[in-house]
């Protein structure tokens, strides 16, 4: 591949990331330039597998998606591309293939339509999916974290970000909160997915953010090597997003949940300066 393509290539992927993983995308923005054309090839990457339910009608069709990426993942080395510019980015980067095959292995659970049976089997899919990102964007840094800090950085804020799509993945019929909890607090998954806020689904969301909170301070309990701070970088944002859906009376179906880009901006530079997530 010509040093041209792969401009075009990692060109290509700051956009996609910049649409779709905005949190991230700042926090490349903030990385040591050598790098961060890695991670925006390693985010990119996750965004296309991460959105493969949207695309598709049927599970069906998903499965084949990811077998697609597998093929093409398996192929990056002998310079396969497929003249995907995400794969074609990728393949300028050492980032492993095998933790690359085994997130797209984890993405599989997403063309289910079964809920998570409780908070812990929850918590194991959040692992393999957004913790492993961390593992390898610390990974394409250079950098070695203990793995109690980035599992626990990376659940938390899998389960910040589930809480913040609900809505999203109602429209769309599936259902990400565990089954334990909606029959605890007496939820009807159909209300869920018609958009309907109730008090039993603000105590699920509510255990569901104590869960983060408690995960946030464990991943803040150890020191983080400075080299990897832009990999566990996201995870400072949570605080943010959990008290904004933690607010008496709040209803994700009519409300965003969004930050304004300023605030994410400023806590950003303080985890930075700080090194501190």
């Amino acid at each position: 591949m010509t040093q041209m393509a792969a401009a075009n290539a990692f060109a290509a992927c700051f956009g996609e990331v910049r649409q779709y993983d905005h949190d991230r995308f700042l926090t490349v923005l903030l990385a040591p330039a050598p790098v961060r054309d890695a991670l925006l090839a390693l985010y990119a990457f996750n965004i296309e597998i991460a959105r493969i339910p949207e695309a598709v009608s049927e599970p069906m069709m998903g499965q084949i998606r990811l077998q697609w990426w597998r093929e093409t993942v398996e192929g990056l080395d002998r310079g396969e591309t497929r003249g995907h510019a995400v794969a074609e980015a990728l393949a300028a980067t050492d980032i492993s293939r095998e933790g690359l095959l085994a997130l797209i292995d984890a993405r599989e659970r997403d063309l289910s339509e079964e809920p998570f049976a409780d908070l812990p089997a929850l918590e194991t899919y959040a692992d393999a999916t957004s913790a492993a990102v961390m593992r390898l964007a610390a990974g394409a840094l250079g950098a070695t974290v203990p793995e109690s800090v980035v599992r626990n950085a990376g659940i938390a804020y899998a389960l910040t970000g589930l809480l913040r799509a609900l809505p999203l993945h109602a429209s769309q019929g599936r259902l990400f909160m565990p089954a334990d909890l909606l029959r605890l607090y007496d939820v009807d998954p159909h209300t869920i997915l018609t958009g309907r806020m109730t008090e039993g689904l603000r105590g699920v969301m509510r255990d569901v953010a104590d869960r983060a909170r408690i995960l946030l301070a464990g991943a803040r309990h150890e020191p983080i090597p400075r080299a990897a701070l832009p990999a566990l970088m996201p995870v400072s944002l949570c605080d943010h997003y959990l008290a904004l859906m933690t607010t008496p009376g709040f209803d994700p179906f009519h409300r965003p949940t969004e930050v304004p880009a300023f605030r994410r901006q400023l806590r950003l530079l303080r985890a930075k300066f700080t090194g501190r997530v």
